[in-house]
């Protein structure tokens, strides 16, 4: 049995995969989701750099960048180790 633990974009790790659980509501977020990146979704975090800058994710068959202000406010369920 694996078990499911939730954390940020900002806190996976490059190649980790999740499914997308919540997104804060703020300034920026209605943009994001209209690019793809919605509750029930899967994604994949292509690259990042610790506590800053922008995090690359892939959400389907198409890569987004995001701030990592924004990285903070999206929660993903992933696989526990």
């Amino acid at each position: 049995m694996t078990d499911r633990k939730q954390i940020t974009i900002a806190q996976m790790e490059a190649g980790q995969s999740g499914r997308v659980v919540n997104i804060d509501s703020g300034r920026g977020m209605k943009r994001v989701e209209a690019m793809g990146l919605r509750p029930g979704k899967r994604v994949t975090k292509i690259s990042g750099m610790f506590m800053r800058g922008p995090i690359t994710i892939k959400v389907g068959g198409t890569q987004l960048a995001l701030g990592f202000g924004m990285a903070q406010k999206v929660m993903v369920e992933v696989a526990g180790k």
